[in-house]
C-alpha cells in the first residue's frame, strides 16, 4: 500500500515538473522570437517607407527600394497556389475515398509521406532540369511556381488525408442511406467539412513556400531586377494575356539574401526592412486563408 501512495506521489510530483518545464521552454521560445522580431524591426524601421516600397534595387543602399521583390513574391506566390492546392486536394480525395488500398496505393502513400521532408534545394534541382532546360521555361514565374507547387504539394495532400480522415463514418453512412452516390457524398458533405482543416494544412504549406529562396536560386531566379512583370489585362481582345507567366521575377527572400551578402552597412537596413515586409505578406496571406477558413465553418454550422 505505501509502495503505491509513494508510487503516486511520485507521478504527481513528475507530472508538475513536466508541467512547469514545458511552460518554461514555450516561454523561452516565445522570448526569443519576440526579441529577434523587435530587434529586426527596429533595424528596419529607418527604411520602412513609400519609397522603400515603390522604388525598384539600387547599387545604392539609401535608394534600393523592394518593389519587384515583394510584386514577384505575390504573383509566384498566388500561381502557386492556383497550381498546388486543386491537384492537391484533388489527389488526396482520389487515395482517401475512391482508391483501392493495395501495393500500389501504398506504395504511392510512402512516397508522399517521404516527399513532404525532402530538403527544398531538391526541388530546385528538379525544377532546374525539368521546368527550366527540359520544357525550355526559362527563368521565368511559371517555373518558379511550378517548383514550388512540387514542393508543397506533399504537404496539402498529407494535410487533406488527414483531414478527411477526421470527418465521422456516420456522415458518410448517412448520406449514402439517403441515396447519394460517392461523389455525391465526398463534393456534398465530406470535402465542406474538412475545408476548415484542409486551409489550415495549406496555409502551413503556403507559409514555408514563401520564404524559400533555395530552389528559386537554384532554377536560377535573378537577383537584380528593376521591373516589373507584364500587365494580364490588354487592350486587344481577348483583353487577357499569359505572357506575363513568362518574364524573369525576384522575390523576397532572394533580394534579402542579396542585400545581406553586401558589405555595406546599408544594405543589413534594406534586409531588416524586407524580412518585416516579408512577414506582413505572409500574414496578409493567412488572414485571407483564415477567413475562408471562418466562412466555411460558420456555413457548416448552418
Amino acid at each position: 500500500m505505501d509502495r503505491k501512495v509513494n508510487r503516486h506521489r511520485l507521478n504527481i510530483l513528475l507530472d508538475r515538473a513536466f508541467s512547469v518545464v514545458g511552460l518554461f521552454m514555450t516561454i523561452f521560445g516565445i522570448g526569443v522570437l519576440v526579441v529577434l522580431l523587435v530587434d529586426t524591426f527596429l533595424d528596419a524601421l529607418p527604411r520602412l517607407d513609400w519609397q522603400f516600397l515603390t522604388g525598384f534595387p539600387s547599387r545604392r543602399p539609401e535608394r534600393a527600394g523592394a518593389l519587384s521583390a515583394w510584386v514577384g513574391t505575390l504573383v509566384v506566390m498566388v500561381v502557386t497556389i492556383i497550381l498546388a492546392f486543386p491537384l492537391g486536394v484533388a489527389a488526396a480525395t482520389y487515395l482517401e475515398e475512391f482508391s483501392r488500398k493495395n501495393r500500389l496505393t501504398e506504395f504511392i502513400e510512402i512516397n508522399i509521406a517521404n516527399l513532404a521532408a525532402v530538403p527544398s534545394i531538391i526541388y530546385g534541382l528538379l525544377g532546374l532540369e525539368v521546368f527550366v532546360r527540359a520544357m525550355r521555361l526559362e527563368r521565368s514565374i511559371i517555373s518558379g511556381a511550378l517548383t514550388l507547387a512540387i514542393l508543397i504539394l506533399p504537404l496539402i495532400i498529407v494535410a487533406t488525408r488527414e483531414a478527411l480522415r477526421a470527418i465521422p463514418q456516420t456522415i458518410r453512412e448517412a448520406s449514402y442511406a439517403l441515396g447519394a452516390t460517392r461523389w455525391q457524398t465526398v463534393r456534398n458533405q465530406i470535402l465542406p467539412a474538412a475545408m476548415p482543416a484542409i486551409l489550415t494544412g495549406t496555409i502551413l504549406a503556403v507559409s514555408r513556400a514563401i520564404g524559400e529562396a533555395a530552389p528559386l536560386i537554384m532554377i536560377g531566379a535573378l537577383t537584380y531586377v528593376a521591373f516589373l512583370p507584364s500587365s494580364p489585362v490588354t487592350p486587344d481582345f481577348p483583353f487577357l494575356s499569359f505572357r506575363w507567366l513568362l518574364d524573369p521575377f525576384t522575390v523576397l527572400p532572394i533580394q534579402i539574401f542579396n542585400w545581406v551578402s553586401r558589405p555595406q552597412h546599408g544594405f543589413f537596413t534594406n534586409a531588416a526592412a524586407g524580412i518585416i515586409l516579408l512577414l506582413v505578406i505572409v500574414f496578409i496571406l493567412n488572414g485571407i486563408s483564415a477567413y475562408i477558413r471562418h466562412r466555411y465553418e460558420k456555413r457548416m454550422r448552418w
